[in-house]
This record gives C-alpha cells, sequence and structure tokens, in this order.
C-alpha cells in the first residue's frame, strides 16, 4: 500500500491532519506514506510511523511548485493520493483511488471536514509522534517534579496576540497559594525568528527565574514533547496550541480575530477562552482576565 499525502504549509492546519493520517496508519498498517508540506509543517511528521519520505512543498510564482511535486511523484503508482490542498493535483498522478479536500473556506470546524472525507464522525483527533530521545530532552529542560505551565505569548499574526501583561497576570492568579498549579512553572514556548521572540521578550522579562525559555529554540517533535509534560499549557490560536491539543496537555486556547468555531483546539482536554467580539479585527485586547482564569480554572478542574 503506497499513500501520497498531501496537507498543509502552516503548521496548525498539518497538526490538526495528524489524526487522518493516524486513521490510515491503523487501517493499513503495512502503508508505506509520502508526506507532501510546507518547510514550516516538516517537524509535524518527523516521527511519523510508516513515513517513506517527506517532500518539503515551497510555494513558487505561477504555481511551479505543483510542477516539482509531480517531478518527484508523477512517475509513481499510488494507491491512495489525498490531497487537503483543494487542488488538481491527485488527477495528474496514477492512482487507484484519490480523496481530495474542497478548497475555499467551509463553514464549520476543519477538523470536521477532514473526518468527513472519510466518512470518520466523529473525526479522529490529532496525535503528537515524538521519540524517547525527544522525551528525554524535555526531561532535561524541564527538570524535578513540580507543575509546569506552558505559556504560548507568540503567534504568527500580531492581531492574534493577547496582551504580555494578561499573560503574566494569569501566570501568577493560577500559580499563586492555594491554588492548584501553586508553586508551578513556566516554560515559554514560541515560533522562530525576530517578531515572535519580541513578542515573548516582555513575558520572559517579567517571570524571570520562574521561567524556562525555548521560544523559537526547539524542533517540532521536542517541543511536542515538552508540552506532554505540562499540567497546563495557555496559549493564542497557533500551531503550538494545536500540537499542545495533540500531545494531550490540557490545553487553553485564546481567541480574538480568528473564528473559533473552525479552529479550536482540538484534543481530549481543551478548552477556549473567546474575545467577546471576536472575531473581530481589533478583538484581542477585550478577552479578559478574568474570562481566562474561568476558563483555565474549569479546565482543571
Amino acid at each position: 500500500m503506497r499513500i501520497l499525502f498531501i496537507t498543509a504549509t502552516r503548521i496548525g492546519d498539518a497538526v490538526l491532519s495528524t489524526g487522518l493520517l493516524d486513521h490510515l496508519i491503523r487501517t493499513w498498517p503495512q502503508a508505506k506514506i509520502v508526506v507532501a508540506c510546507g518547510p514550516a509543517a516538516e517537524g509535524v511528521f518527523a516521527r511519523m510511523p510508516n513515513r517513506a519520505w517527506t517532500i518539503l512543498l515551497t510555494k513558487r510564482r505561477l504555481r511551479l511548485h505543483w510542477l516539482e511535486l509531480w517531478r518527484e511523484v508523477g512517475r509513481e503508482r499510488w494507491d491512495l493520493v489525498v490531497d487537503l490542498r483543494g487542488s488538481a493535483f491527485a488527477w495528474l498522478v496514477r492512482a487507484r483511488r484519490r480523496v481530495v479536500m474542497r478548497g475555499g473556506r467551509q463553514p464549520g470546524p476543519r477538523l470536521g471536514h477532514l473526518g468527513a472525507l472519510f466518512g470518520l464522525n466523529p473525526p479522529p483527533l490529532p496525535v503528537a509522534w515524538f521519540s524517547a530521545a525527544d522525551r528525554a530532552r524535555a526531561a532535561a529542560l524541564l527538570p524535578g517534579e513540580g507543575p509546569w505551565i506552558g505559556l504560548g505569548p507568540t503567534a504568527n499574526w500580531d492581531r492574534k496576540v493577547w496582551p504580555a501583561e494578561r499573560f503574566v497576570a494569569l501566570f501568577e492568579a493560577l500559580t499563586a497559594p492555594g491554588q492548584p498549579l501553586a508553586g508551578a512553572r513556566a516554560v515559554i514556548l514560541g515560533g522562530p525568528g525576530a517578531q515572535e521572540r519580541a513578542m515573548a521578550a516582555p513575558v520572559l522579562a517579567a517571570l524571570g527565574d520562574r521561567a524556562v525559555d525555548l521560544a523559537g529554540s526547539i524542533a517540532l517533535p521536542e517541543a511536542a514533547a515538552v508540552l506532554a509534560r505540562c499540567a497546563l499549557f495557555i496559549g493564542n490560536d497557533s500551531g503550538l496550541m494545536h500540537l499542545s491539543a495533540a500531545a494531550g496537555a490540557p490545553t487553553l486556547g485564546l481567541f480574538g480575530p480568528s473564528r473559533v468555531g473552525e479552529y479550536a483546539p482540538s484534543g481530549r482536554r481543551t478548552a477556549t477562552a473567546i474575545a467577546p467580539d471576536s472575531p473581530a479585527l481589533d478583538s484581542m485586547a477585550s478577552l479578559t482576565l478574568d474570562q481566562a482564569l474561568t476558563a483555565a480554572r474549569g479546565l482543571l478542574a
């Protein structure tokens, strides 16, 4: 069984597609799967079982990235081609079966759209793949027995970012004496690049030696292992939020301009705190500390 799986450019969408991949692996345990994804999402699949190899699909002018993909896979015969990009590519290669997601924005949860491709209701939840070495690395980065709270104060779009001082105040409230996570330490996570470093900097400065700085410095499988060690993760709508939910950490997603009905975190223990005027463009500032604190306490309970 040979499967070509064409998935997302962005990390969050790529993580959401892992549940479907996990379903395919369980259905055909002997299958060899080739994954085509954007460069940023490569680490999502780095530890995936049954992965033959990964093709990095970098967007080119005039859609030349599809020509590059055809050069790699077009001469092969596939048992199944799954295209989550809604392109015509699946019809240009030889395949016994093709499953193509409809292009454009669709109402309802993204996860439901993915499950519907194979008639799966409820849809399979995302998974996070990481190795024993990743787990050992996470243990070294987050030593000790005490609880850890993961904070994701960054995003790839600044309008999705909750004010840094509220992240700090929420952490203080959750770790105060008498609280379920009293004395917990923070681990700060974020994507690479100067923009996300700048978003994380005020939170790191305020928490000082109570926080471990991992923003942009570890690979995605290591980040998944770190998140799996967290008693709670709180983050803006981002790829890290989805990775946290997939890793099994209790995950609180903070939503303003993005549509929570489409991109709420999907996992066994998840919750959202939604700005009152969401999905307005500048709604993140209206999400109050009390709203987020209530949602976090409910999730922990």
